[in-house]
């Protein structure tokens, strides 16, 4: 019985924040989620309109660069590199990761996003053959060139 009671106050204070995060006056469960469902759904209006009010000031200001940023900096042992993108950029993970590969870097731990954008945050170990052959300028050089091929591979199809 403990453990029922348990639950059902880790809901009830669960529903409460929801309720507060939302501003909702409702009382009721159903009622609370309905509320938060509605407010989620004025948020995502607000960022399309956003979205599309920024896409129009960036694209009357200045051209946008089609191609990822990239950037590497050195740790311990290896290198934590970064390459994000504004838009999705359906291949592009496969040819990163491509260039770890030819550069012996074994990723050691990747967080990825590949929805509305492409970002990736990788920590690339040299591997013991290629050890104290990388600098951080090389590896990056190698995941923009990458890129660069991708880009290329990507426009004619």
């Amino acid at each position: 019985m403990g453990s029922r009671e348990h639950k059902r106050a880790a809901l009830n204070k669960k529903l409460q924040q929801l309720r507060a995060a939302t501003n909702s006056s409702a009382l009721n469960k159903a009622s609370i989620i309905v509320d938060a469902s509605k407010y989620i759904k004025e948020l995502k209006q607000k960022v399309e309109r956003l979205n599309q009010d920024t896409g129009t000031s960036q694209s009357s200001s200045a051209p946008q660069n089609p191609l990822p940023a990239v950037t590497v900096e050195t740790l311990e042992r290896g290198f934590l590199i970064n390459v994000f993108s504004e838009k999705n950029s359906p291949g592009l993970l496969v040819s990163v990761l491509e260039a770890f590969d030819e550069l012996g870097l074994d990723v050691l731990d990747a967080r990825v996003s590949c929805s509305d954008i492409f970002q990736l945050e990788a920590v690339g170990g040299e591997n013991a053959e290629h050890a104290d052959s990388l600098d951080a300028q090389v590896v990056k050089e190698a995941v923009v060139e990458a890129i660069n091929n991708w880009s290329e591979n990507s426009e004619k199809e």
